[in-house]
């Protein structure tokens, strides 16, 4: 069943009023102590831990769209959920983190978001809503209808005098560990002297999905990841959401090595192998590429 533009405009409607249900039962719930799980995930604590918010606010969200999945032939995949397998049968599917930056919510730290996004079968991101119950902002953009922030339309912020701006790198705060930290950074000191940018500005943040929207509120800003060999590197609900809102407003996301995501492929939905860039420019994410290149970096994490 292929979707019309007000088929998409009807689900995000549904997106963005579970999404902010679910943002609401997280600001309330953020106030308090909170079990906390472990879980078979990647290489990372950050992938390893769950709360029973992450179950409470899954549970509101699917409650929401499940009956649209009925309706307009569609899988389903969230993060606290074992894959059925239907993604890669249907035309389109729900992708789901209910919690985005679980690790974040429990130190209590802003960096946590819902994040909902409905794929195709050949994954590209046709919608993405992310709320961000901390600063309650909602963002939200459809495929060839352009991108919102708090329900409205919003753009790229235009360049300033670059004498008077900082470059920003949004980073894990496991980056700050990594052996090749020290270099990458030097590079980019590299590539604020060359494009004329009076420093870098660097914010260690949260959760994959924040820290991508960080991104577009800081421009001129970068977030990536490097591919290794461990599984982790984030999986398709880290990334769905904010692929289809950089798409819209005209932002970069793709992979290191500058090929689309790759979100729906058969077997594992982690993201390690093949990492990601997110940019506020297509120069800037050529940039980084050649930074992970001129490295030679191993594929270590």
């Amino acid at each position: 069943m292929q979707l019309s533009s007000y088929d998409l405009l009807d689900l995000c409607k549904i997106a963005i009023s579970a999404a902010y249900e679910a943002g609401a039962v997280i600001r309330e719930q953020s106030k308090l102590q909170v079990a906390v799980q472990n879980k078979k995930g990647g290489d990372s604590l950050a992938s390893q831990v769950v709360t029973e918010v992450d179950f409470m606010c899954q549970d509101i969200i699917l409650k929401s769209l499940i009956p649209t999945c009925d309706k307009f032939d569609l899988a389903l995949l969230s993060e606290e959920r074992t894959d059925d397998g239907t993604r890669l049968e249907k035309d389109y599917f729900w992708c789901i983190d209910p919690l985005d930056g679980t690790l974040s919510f429990i130190d209590q730290l802003p960096g946590y978001a819902v994040s909902i996004a409905l794929v195709s079968r050949s994954g590209i991101p046709q919608i993405g809503v992310i709320y961000d119950p901390v600063e309650q902002t909602l963002y939200h953009a459809i495929i060839d209808q352009g991108a919102c922030r708090n329900e409205q339309s919003w753009s790229l912020k235009p360049s300033s005098d670059k004498n008077q701006t900082s470059l920003t790198v949004v980073c894990d705060r496991s980056f700050v560990k990594h052996k090749y930290y020290e270099k990458v950074m030097n590079e980019l000191e590299n590539v604020v002297t060359e494009f004329g940018y009076d420093g870098v500005n660097q914010i260690p943040f949260g959760g994959a999905v924040m820290n991508a929207c960080l991104v577009l509120e800081n421009t001129p800003a970068c977030y990536f990841k490097f591919p290794k060999p461990l599984q982790g590197g984030g999986s398709f609900w880290d990334f769905s959401a904010t692929a289809c809102l950089f798409t819209e407003i005209g932002a970069s996301v793709s992979d290191i090595y500058g090929n689309d995501l790759e979100l729906n492929r058969e077997g594992s939905g982690f993201m390690n192998a093949q990492g990601v860039i997110y940019a506020s420019s297509q120069e800037l994410a050529e940039k980084i590429r050649e930074i992970y290149k001129c490295l030679s970096m191993p594929e270590g994490n």
